[in-house]
């Protein structure tokens, strides 16, 4: 099975494809919000020409869903349908958290990704991993604070919300909290393939474009206006 993953969720575009599994190609590119919709269509369609392979070889689409960054989740939701639609084939959502907690390959200790949702919040889960991350705590925006009070064993930490919030995970936790290397807080869609490939050939998870939904976890600005007009 050949599958394409993107991630728009932060602030780069991230491309893969792979094949039962194996990396074919990976790209990263830096780009703002407003940028991504410009970019995304050229930079899959380059990286698919370097393989030799066209849109219509992809059978599976996959997208990071959230969450992240409004704009690049719906960016990237509409991406995944369009080309779904266009040809015909099946497309599947992967959880942003899910997707970073990939970056620890194999670990006996539980895996907290974190990132920065702005307004003293993180995006953050809990996942054990073996081979594909396992939820312990489900994806949330929470405060650091009231998220840390919950972790009471050794626990591995990335992503920029572990960066930003650092000293107050070492002081709450102690020697209990572990920072990965600084290569692991960059998210990766080839870990998107993997997650989507394994869900669609087991749980049947992949949809029809239509029915593709994004994983925002909070509220909009514009959802906080119109509920405080109310």
């Amino acid at each position: 099975m050949i599958t394409l993953c993107i991630e728009t969720t932060t602030a780069r575009i991230g491309i893969a494809v792979t094949e039962d599994g194996k990396l074919l190609a990976e790209t990263l590119i830096d780009a703002s919000a407003g940028h991504q919709n410009n970019l995304l269509i050229p930079e899959i369609k380059h990286l698919l020409n370097k393989k030799g392979l066209t849109v219509q070889q992809i059978e599976l689409f996959a997208c990071a869903a959230g969450p992240g960054s409004f704009t690049g989740v719906r960016t990237g939701i509409a991406t995944i349908q369009g080309l779904a639609f266009a040809t015909d084939k099946p497309c599947i959502t992967v959880s942003t958290l899910a997707m970073l907690a990939m970056n620890i390959p194999v670990s006996d200790i539980p895996v907290c990704p974190m990132l920065d949702a702005r307004k003293n919040e993180i995006y953050t889960a809990l996942y054990q991993i073996s081979d594909l991350p396992v939820p312990l705590k489900p994806d949330s925006a929470i405060s650091p604070d009231k998220f840390l009070d919950e972790l009471t064993t050794p626990t591995i930490f990335l992503g920029d919300g572990a960066l930003r919030y650092q000293d107050l995970i070492k002081l709450r936790l102690g020697k209990n909290a572990i920072f990965a290397p600084l290569i692991c807080n960059a998210l990766r869609p080839s870990a998107g393939c993997l997650i989507a490939e394994y869900s669609h050939r087991n749980n049947g998870t992949a949809v029809s474009p239509e029915f593709l939904k994004p994983a925002y976890h909070r509220l909009s600005e514009a959802e906080i206006s119109r509920q405080k007009k109310i």
